[in-house]
């Protein structure tokens, strides 16, 4: 029970970068909308949870487990052939989720590295390549979840989903930008909760916390021991 709690707390850290790859996703899954007019809700909504897919690996092997950035590239350039020429919900519905989904993990590459703190820049692990067998180092265009940064472009996101959408879905849209603008205010924060909520938890639970907690959220000392 404690191990749930913790990560229901914590997840939004490491994760405001979540929402900006959703309203992505929701994007593309707009241009997928356009060969199929009458099917725009589903094909959004494709998109949108295409986009937030691979963080669901986030304590089993975050930006690993479920990242693919060049598989899932090629995974969803078959899915796009394959809805060209037969066009029907599904395979639309198909093309755009993993489309989403390879665009998040390929574009976790610019962001910050894989670490509790990421403005202190010493992890230089953005996503993992399972095609090259190896981490790809972070470029940090976006410095770190959660920065201002980041926070633009999930509004220069969000607007235009907000424009598209309606009913339930356009409402999904406002609390990611509501949830977006909040986490950015209480960034670092959460980086203090989280690493407090990791010294509270029982022992038995430990290894089941990410090793970012429990470093206690230093980025260096979580870097080196990675490296041995």
């Amino acid at each position: 029970m404690a191990i749930r709690i913790y990560d229901v707390i914590t997840y939004p850290v490491l994760h405001m970068m979540a929402t900006t790859h959703g309203l992505a996703g929701l994007l593309i899954g707009a241009v997928f909308a356009t060969m199929a007019p009458g099917e725009s809700s589903v094909l959004l909504a494709a998109g949108l949870l295409g986009g937030f897919a691979p963080d669901l690996d986030l304590y089993w092997g975050h930006r690993r487990t479920l990242h693919f950035p060049v598989y899932g590239s090629l995974a969803g350039l078959v899915a796009l052939g394959v809805a060209a020429v037969v066009a029907t919900p599904i395979t639309l519905a198909l093309a755009a989720f993993l489309a989403a989904a390879a665009f998040h993990a390929a574009s976790d590459v610019f962001g910050g590295g894989l670490e509790l703190r990421p403005w202190e820049a010493g992890s230089e692990r953005a996503v993992y390549s399972h095609y090259h067998e190896r981490w790809l180092a972070p470029r940090r265009l976006v410095p770190y979840d959660g920065s201002p940064h980041d926070l633009a472009v999930v509004f220069a996101l969000g607007v235009p989903g907000l424009a598209i959408t309606s009913g339930p879905l356009q409402v999904v849209v406002g609390l990611v930008l509501v949830v977006s603008a909040t986490y950015v205010l209480l960034r670092k924060r959460l980086a203090t909760l989280a690493t407090l909520l990791a010294g509270l938890l029982p022992e038995r639970v430990l290894p089941y916390v990410p090793e970012r907690y429990r470093a206690g959220g230093n980025s260096r000392a979580v870097s080196s021991s990675r490296r041995t």
